[in-house]
């Protein structure tokens, strides 16, 4: 965007660096990385150079959940993305710790690091992950850190507190590594990588894929009742239920003593066996996240089959960190505690290397907006899982570390993992971070779809033996009349391949991720249809803007509740108002009349 622009990081080692699962996706995360390329980010492009497994999720289900997630091979993740970044233009990466805020007027204009060296800037984004006041548990053991054994910040928490923020505790926290060469294999279940090619960019040529021979399996085994009887006779060990740890775990990726005390009706938890890299043999034990004593953990693994014998390479820890309830930031991600500061990641209060990448390109963006004069850039929820997550950060808060869903976005079967790029790319070019040649591209590939979706709905296709031999086959009734292809493609058991059985060819072979696009949109263009509509009936809401620094109180008939949360929130518009935990429907539609009729009082 034509920004000077300067990132700080603790260490270098630690740019991008994976302190926990290596691995990126999944289920809503993994159209996260794709709204993130689209928009003109680089952790799409990066996995699709590094993965060592990729594999399509959720098969089995709708498009709405279905979602890509791969295997990092963490340490050239890391290279790649640092070469990346000192290769960029206007971007310089330095290594420091930032200590204090430069703050006048109450607006911020630059940082200070421990060695009192001033760096001056317009605007400032915070991403502190889990480093702000770090403390890392291991059964009795506690100690001043970042993740890894990173240095943590320290001074810079206490900083923010001097200048009214207020900060809360969460944890989180990862298992133990094992030296992979002592995994035993022969009764564990394999899971290879997917043999059809799939990539995160949509900038990744079709053909640049890493074939399954010479992806790396992950592999699956199970806790079982002597695991769960080890952790339940040293609880008293455990940070997590001694009273040691105050902060707040996460609930959807939660510690093995956890899932042992709350399902203690459960006799056994997945166990996930995954590779951290081509270039080591040190393998990371997805699903046994804990804080127990070292031996402890050692006894854990070799309850588990497959592990008997595993040699653990680093314990796992627990990690208490601070954050920045983002109820303090508005829908821009910009502070409202503190003009020209911005706040991204974990230090918002989520979880995931997904989450607070989308974050950050937010804060980013609209950063050097704000440089410029130019209004933020606010993903609606109906645009994007990232418009999704900031909203729900900043209008209802997060007591848990908080973990993007597909069930938390109502508009899913618009937000889907095939289609990021036409919802977003249009954004990222107006802003300047898709490049012409890649709009070129983009709009290529858009005019593709709509062609072959006119084509498919006026061709008609006629009955003939074949084809009712087919549709018999699949206990459908023969065909008696034509029946347009588009048609013919909307049963279940009918596909883009088959259809092309019964109908002309395209001049030229479409690329298969124009062919997913069109399969999908005419297989659910019904369910499409409807909540396009539901989306239109929600824009009228999100256009009726709440003036600033309203003055609630001089509201007559909102309801108390209502009007401590309205001004804690301060929402933007009605339909943000709206989906505040407390304000009610009969608060909106009072606030809507006030403001229809003009007869808002402000604040001083």
């Amino acid at each position: 965007m034509g920004q000077k622009t300067l990132l700080l990081t603790i260490s270098l080692e630690m740019v991008a660096f994976m302190p926990c699962n290596p691995s990126v996706g999944g289920p809503a995360k993994g159209t996260v990385v794709r709204e993130i390329d689209a928009l003109g980010g680089e952790m799409g492009k990066n996995i699709d150079k590094t993965y060592i497994q990729m594999r399509l999720l959720n098969t089995g289900k709708g498009p709405a959940v279905q979602a890509l997630r791969a295997q990092a091979d963490k340490h050239a993740y890391h290279q790649e993305m640092k070469n990346t970044i000192e290769k960029e233009d206007n971007l310089t990466l330095r290594q420091a710790i930032v200590d204090n805020l430069v703050v006048n007027d109450n607006r911020v204009e630059g940082v200070i690091t421990n060695t009192g060296a001033i760096y001056h800037a317009k605007t400032v984004v915070l991403a502190t992950g889990t480093s702000a006041r770090g403390q890392i548990y291991i059964g009795e053991l506690r100690y001043s850190s970042g993740p890894n054994n990173s240095l943590p910040s320290i001074k810079l928490s206490e900083n923010l507190e001097k200048n009214g923020f207020n900060l809360e505790r969460f944890k989180t926290g990862t298992p133990p590594r094992v030296n992979g060469n002592t995994i035993d294999h022969s009764e564990i279940e394999e899971q290879p990588g997917d043999e059809k090619p799939h990539h995160f960019s949509f900038m990744t040529p079709y053909s640049d894929y890493l074939p399954v021979s010479e992806q790396i399996s992950c592999w699956l085994t199970y806790t079982n009742p002597t695991t769960h009887q080890i952790i339940r006779d040293n609880l008293d060990r455990s940070p997590l239920f001694n009273g040691v740890i105050d902060g707040i775990g996460p609930r959807y990726c939660p510690s093995i003593e956890d899932k042992v005390v709350r399902f203690a009706d459960k006799d056994r938890h997945q166990v996930f066996l995954e590779p951290e890299g081509r270039g080591n043999d040190e393998w990371y034990v997805d699903g046994m996240s804990n804080s127990m004593p070292e031996e402890l953990q050692q006894e854990m693994l070799h309850s588990i089959k497959g592990l008997e014998n595993a040699k653990m390479m680093r314990p796992g820890y627990a990690i208490e960190y601070d954050i920045i309830p983002p109820q303090q930031m508005k829908p821009s991600m910009e502070s409202k505690v503190i003009e020209n500061l911005f706040t991204a990641g974990q230090t918002n209060g989520t979880s995931g290397y997904e989450e607070a990448a989308g974050q950050g390109l937010m804060a980013g963006i609209n950063a050097a907006r704000k440089v410029q004069g130019k209004d933020p850039i606010i993903l609606k929820r109906s645009d994007a899982y990232i418009g999704v997550l900031i909203d729900d950060l900043v209008t209802k808060g997060t007591n848990e570390p908080y973990r993007l869903l597909t069930s938390r976005a109502e508009y899913r079967l618009l937000l889907r993992n095939d289609n990021a790029d036409m919802r977003l790319t249009p954004i990222g070019h107006e802003i300047g971070l898709i490049s012409d040649e890649r709009y070129e591209a983009f709009l290529a590939k858009k005019k593709a779809v709509e062609d072959e979706i006119n084509r498919l709905e006026t061709i008609r296709i006629k009955p003939n033996d074949q084809i009712n031999e087919f549709v018999q086959s699949h206990g459908d009734k023969p065909l008696k009349d034509g029946i347009i292809a588009a048609q013919f493609l909307r049963r279940p058991y009918v596909d883009y391949a088959k259809l092309l059985e019964y109908i002309p060819a395209t001049d030229e072979p479409l690329d298969p991720r124009v062919v997913e696009q069109i399969t999908i949109y005419i297989k659910y263009a019904g369910y499409i249809k409807k909540e396009e509509e539901k989306v239109n009936r929600m824009k009228k809401m999100e256009s009726k803007k709440i003036p600033e620094k309203i003055d609630y109180d001089a509201i007559d008939g909102i309801a108390t509740e209502g009007k401590e949360k309205l001004k804690q929130i301060q929402p933007t518009t009605i339909a943000q108002a709206s989906r505040i935990s407390g304000v009610n429907p009969s608060d909106i539609a009072i606030l809507s009349v006030y403001i229809q009729q003009g007869k808002i009082a402000k604040t001083e």
